[in-house]
């Protein structure tokens, strides 16, 4: 390995912080407003309850808790990256998204070893529930970054759940337009859910 090529590997890793390490992050020390709430079945959680008054988007979408995790930009995306690059619907062409593993976002937050399923909110209110199980088995990741570059809200950002469906023989049989019902983008709720 060339010098070069290792310093560089060994900062992008130093940036990657282990999910123990971001489970002590509290909301009021992010450095950036949160993207992604993480609700349900999750440890101790980084912020308190729901609250009507200030949470609106989520009041008026019928979530509730007393307790959550959540994510900003710099805390979702120090999580370790995959890459993949699926052929999107919208205009049939591979792209490259990269971000953290849906089941490592949820680790993150303390999921439960026997959390079974992820009810996945946008901003515009479309939500799937996904099993955990599934979720691990097409390596869905928490794409943060569309060919390189950052997802912006307004667009298919800033954060979007998806998968390789190319790489799976069941997902790459279907149409293109019929292989992305699992994955909302303008994702920025994540409820686990128990059995």
């Amino acid at each position: 390995m060339k010098k070069r090529d290792f310093l560089a590997a060994s900062a992008a890793s130093a940036t990657m912080l282990p999910a123990h390490l971001l489970a002590q992050q509290t909301a009021s020390n992010l450095r950036t407003p949160a993207l992604l709430t993480v609700t349900g079945a999750i440890g101790k959680g980084n912020r308190g309850a729901l609250d009507p008054a200030l949470d609106q988007m989520m009041a008026k979408q019928k979530i509730k808790f007393d307790r959550a995790f959540v994510f900003d930009f710099a805390a979702i995306t120090a999580l370790a990256k995959t890459e993949i690059k699926p052929t999107l619907e919208y205009d049939n062409k591979p792209h490259k998204l990269s971000g953290p593993l849906l089941s490592e976002v949820a680790r993150a937050a303390g999921a439960p070893a026997d959390a079974v399923r992820l009810l996945l909110r946008a901003v515009d209110g479309y939500n799937v529930v996904i099993s955990l199980a599934d979720a691990q088995k097409y390596r869905f990741i928490v794409a943060t970054h569309l060919d390189g570059q950052p997802m912006p809200l307004g667009g298919l950002g800033p954060l979007w759940a998806i998968y390789d469906a190319d790489r799976h023989a069941d997902m790459a049989a279907k149409p293109v337009a019929e292989r992305f019902g699992l994955c909302p983008w303008g994702l920025y709720h994540i409820e686990l859910q128990q059995a």
